[in-house]
């Protein structure tokens, strides 16, 4: 056999493409997988996709490294703790988020090694009969064949046509991870996952934030109760947030960008020093699929595949934010597990109602399943049970009460359909809902589940016992 061929080749190594080469490699297999993404300042292969490298992981560095800042500023009073002039250092800062992820990209090459993993630097283009045609940063190209091929390339950030990334004054989730000083006004476009989080980091160290969201619901996705407290939290954080407000144009001038949208009351403009567009990503496919590998794309530009991953064509599977589904880190490792675990024979399985959301502010937001708007919906009869930080002892000890915690059950099973929440922590608290669904379990069945005293974890406890009306430290 030659050794251009291999049992399996995995395009993209993001957090789906990476683990489905490890688990494939597991498996007994021989793997490839091969990337584009090239280090930051080194130009070497640096493996681990958006997640690690733009996205996930460095996200969450300045996220901890703004809220350490914002406590000492704002809340280490509280406890008796004081500091003069306290300042930040936005260069430290920034060189700790690198090394982070440098950390990681070596973590990712180690056990591609320890696994046997050939990881190949290149733009992949899958053909016909499963070949996969490689071209380096030199030109050179390089043919490779595969008896399974899995497609894992990822999204980019979707760019409007009137505010183009010059990545220094309008930038995506990339430009706004690496500004080299805290810009005294920045205007986010879309109030999502990403521009909550990267909004709050600038927040925090200083910045007049304006979001701009284009819907008039804030966090339409998400439970109605848990974006309502949301929302009231971040407005006292000082975050500016404009619902309804379209933007219409942006113009950079002189070091300023200028925005004009429309809202309710009609023209409105704002001035920025810099601006973070937003407003959700789309499949990159750019060059990945020549015209006779036979693989299909929907109407969104994604590509087409079954509810088990594959292709169509044989031998070819896609997982993923190129694929159906939310764009997710862990729901790309989950149906890269899957997939590695079906090619060879195995019982694959992703359960896509029990993926939970995270967004990573303070306080952060969590939640798996149908919100109780949802049921109604739909028809499905339910009950809900709620439970607030503000009286669990863990939390005011901390002194982060905002939030709560909401559990929504089958009205006539209390089957859990869904566990929402917002308060300190909780990107941990929702697996235990993520549990309970895995298991089919019930409102009862966390109940009755002893949870220590005093944790935060006791508001999941009194929220299932308010399903039933019976929570003990609060009036039903």
């Amino acid at each position: 056999m030659s050794e251009n061929h291999f049992d399996l080749i995995v395009i993209g190594a993001g957090p789906g493409g990476y683990v489905a080469a490890i688990r494939a490699a597991q498996l007994g297999m021989k793997v490839a997988c091969v990337d584009a993404t090239r280090g930051k300042g080194t130009g070497k292969l640096a493996l681990g996709g958006t997640c690690l490298n733009v996205g996930c992981i460095p996200s969450k560095a300045l996220l901890d490294s703004s809220r350490q800042f914002h406590n000492l500023t704002h809340m280490f009073a509280a406890h008796g703790i004081s500091a003069d002039n306290p300042k930040i250092d936005v260069a430290t800062m920034i060189a700790r988020k690198d090394k982070i992820v440098s950390q990681f990209n070596g973590g990712v090459a180690q056990l591609f090694k320890a696994n046997k993993v050939t990881a190949i630097h290149g733009h992949a283009t899958l053909h016909k009969d499963r070949k996969v045609t490689v071209k380096d940063f030199d030109g050179k190209q390089t043919a490779y064949t595969a008896t399974n091929v899995i497609l894992a390339s990822g999204s980019v950030p979707i760019e409007l046509p009137f505010a183009k990334f010059d990545g220094k004054h309008v930038v995506d989730n990339v430009g706004a991870l690496d500004f080299d000083a805290v810009p005294r006004r920045l205007g986010v476009i879309g109030a999502g996952v990403i521009g909550l989080e990267l909004g709050s980091v600038w927040k925090r160290l200083g910045a007049e934030v304006t979001i701009l969201e284009a819907l008039p619901d804030f966090l339409a996705a998400a439970d109605a109760d848990i974006a309502k407290i949301a929302l009231r939290e971040f407005k006292k954080q000082g975050l500016d947030i404009q619902l309804g407000a379209k933007v219409t144009a942006v113009e950079v001038r002189k070091k300023e960008v200028h925005v004009r949208y429309t809202d309710a009351k009609g023209e409105q403009a704002i001035v920025v020093d810099k601006l973070l567009v937003s407003v959700g990503r789309r499949a990159y496919t750019e060059g990945l699929l020549a015209e006779d590998c036979g693989v299909r794309l929907t109407e969104r530009g994604m590509i087409e595949v079954d509810e088990h991953c594959h292709t169509g064509v044989d031998g070819v599977w896609a997982i993923g934010d190129c694929v159906r589904g939310p764009m997710l880190a862990h729901k790309a490792s989950e149906e890269g597990i899957a997939v590695a675990e079906r090619i060879a024979g195995l019982p694959g399985h992703v359960d896509f109602n029990t993926i939970p959301w995270v967004i990573y502010t303070e306080p952060e937001i969590a939640w798996v399943g149908r919100t109780e708007k949802q049921c109604k919906d739909e028809g499905i009869p339910c009950r809900a049970g709620t439970f607030p930080f503000a009286a669990i002892g863990r939390a005011v000890a901390m002194n982060e009460t905002a939030g709560m915690v909401k559990i929504v059950a089958h009205a006539e099973t209390d089957r859990i359909l869904g566990m929402h929440l917002c308060g300190p922590n909780v990107s941990e608290l929702v697996h235990e809902g993520v549990l309970a669904m895995e298991f089919r379990g019930s409102a009862e069945d966390l109940a009755r589940i002893c949870h220590a005293h005093p944790t935060l974890s006791e508001a999941v406890h009194e929220a299932a016992l308010a399903v039933d009306k019976r929570a003990i430290h609060k009036a039903n």
